[in-house]
């Protein structure tokens, strides 16, 4: 690869999110499993009928625009598509050609902004089944009709890297603006990949090759790490590359050929006689512009004034519904700290408790817990991460339960134990702690007397530490630990045995 480089954009289809399909009242429900149940003769393309635009699908697609920094267009129009598909209905699509609602926009990945070239409304094709072994196929066309927004990047991707993380953040933000689950495994999302490769020095770009059947990101990236390889063989070679739609066979990591690529001009596309153009006032841009929700992008630089690190700022911000359960301990979190500053003052280690936020430690403790622990508690009850709001921890017991491991009253053993009894009952943890006699011993009056107790009964030990051997203090801090059953506090524990016996 150091003789070529590669040029890549993206064609990135996503079915909208909305309660019926693009251009007739029939359910737009992904989730149904009976075939053809949700059609019309409008869908269907019955003789007579006549399409009316979802005003539901043309605001989320100028919602996904403005997320993506583009021009909203004022005039648009809807278009006529002409191929057959057996599993499209009228024998022809409504798209947008020359119009779309948005274009001109970019999404910054890598420190890179690849740009947006222009994204677009049109309707899905139905479904096709191949049984195994017949010499027929089936058609299901619940899908067909469905509200299916189109966007196409410039040639600015350079690697199967700049592919995935496109891709996984875009898929980030149709989530978070609800207009898409773009789940694409249930097809709701689909990458298509356009790509060629040149000489570095070369001002032409090389012959694009479109790559379909894709179904994940991950599967996108690899399928263009293969065909530079494939591409940059060929030209080694000193053969021509051609102009072509390849799939990608994922069992076999590789693509292959599929047909030749048509152009604009096989589609003929012509203005959509049966709906007429489009007009927006600025005023009703804006509005929608107004409506759009925090970004992931806006999060992390958000989540990062909680003093959390990269990993869990990430997490929170990919798993959306653990990071507003975190926002909410955090709250509790300041408000705890608060009373806890007019009662301890200043005694507080750095990042003091009346300042914005509690000590970047107590904030990082809880979001490790909330990253490596609530998931196999929810697992163990059946939920799904997004259904955090059914789980039995309130987030006032979480943050009660995170002040007392960071003030050293249970040990992290004992804390995991109250956690998952919070998670049964929903009882707060001091309840939980001393129902179980859980809590444990930091006060150094309660503790004085088993420590005297234990350096008597073990002198060799205590002369070995006399003669610098570390080891005896772990072994009488661990007679200590013994003698409460696991209560005391192994620091402070330590530290009186050391002050018992005079060496520091």
């Amino acid at each position: 690869m150091d003789k070529y480089e590669p040029t890549i954009g993206l064609e990135i289809h996503a079915e909208l999110k909305t309660k019926t399909k693009m251009f007739c009242g029939s359910p737009n429900d992904p989730d149904e499993k009976h075939p053809n149940i949700n059609v019309c003769p409008v869908c269907m393309g019955h003789p007579g009928t006549l399409p009316v635009p979802n005003e539901e699908a043309i605001n989320k697609t100028i919602m996904v625009g403005h997320a993506l920094n583009c021009e909203i267009a004022e005039f648009s129009k809807f278009d006529r598509k002409n191929y057959f598909y057996p599993d499209l209905p009228k024998g022809y699509q409504i798209s947008q050609f020359d119009l779309p609602f948005c274009k001109n926009g970019y999404l910054e990945i890598n420190g890179r902004k690849i740009g947006i070239t222009r994204i677009h409304l049109e309707e899905d094709t139905g479904r096709l089944q191949h049984p195994e072994g017949a010499d027929y196929s089936l058609v299901d066309f619940n899908r067909a009709g469905v509200p299916l927004m189109e966007l196409v990047t410039e040639p600015d991707l350079k690697s199967g890297d700049d592919v995935y993380k496109f891709g996984k953040e875009l898929q980030l933000i149709l989530r978070y603006l609800g207009a898409s689950d773009a789940d694409m495994e249930k097809g709701q999302m689909r990458v298509e990949v356009n790509i060629s490769i040149k000489l570095k020095d070369a001002k032409e770009y090389g012959t694009k090759v479109e790559i379909k059947n894709i179904n994940s990101i991950n599967a996108a990236a690899r399928s263009i790490d293969y065909e530079i390889k494939r591409q940059s063989e060929l030209l080694d070679e000193g053969k021509e590359i051609a102009q072509e739609t390849r799939g990608w066979d994922d069992a076999g990591q590789k693509t292959f050929s599929q047909r030749i690529k048509e152009t604009s001009a096989d589609y003929r596309y012509f203005p959509e006689p049966d709906i007429p153009p489009l007009t927006f006032s600025k005023d009703q841009i804006e509005e929608i512009r107004l409506g759009l929700p925090e970004l992931p992008s806006q999060r992390r630089i958000r989540f990062k004034e909680y003093g959390l690190n990269d990993a869990q700022i990430e997490v929170f911000t990919i798993a959306k519904h653990l990071g507003d359960y975190y926002e909410r301990v955090a709250s509790e979190l300041d408000a705890a700290a608060k009373v806890e500053h007019l009662i301890q003052g200043s005694k507080s280690e750095e990042g003091l408790p009346g300042e914005k936020h509690l000590p970047g430690k107590l904030h990082a403790l809880s979001a490790n817990y909330i990253i490596t622990e609530f998931p196999p508690l929810m697992n163990a009850k059946g939920m799904e991460i997004d259904d955090i709001e059914g789980f039995k921890i309130e987030p006032e017991a979480f943050a009660e339960l995170m002040v007392m491991i960071f003030h050293e009253k249970l040990s992290s053993t004992a804390a995991k134990a109250v956690l998952k009894d919070m998670a049964e009952t929903g009882l707060h943890p001091e309840h939980i702690a001393k129902e179980k006699n859980l809590l444990q011993v930091s006060d150094e009056s309660e503790l004085i007397s088993i420590v005297k107790e234990i350096i008597e009964g073990n002198p060799k030990a205590v002369e070995d530490y006399k003669k610098g051997k570390q080891e005896s203090i772990k072994f009488l801090t661990g007679q200590v630990m013994a003698k409460t059953k696991g209560k005391a506090n192994p620091q402070i524990a330590s530290d009186l045995i050391k002050k018992e016996i005079g060496v520091e």
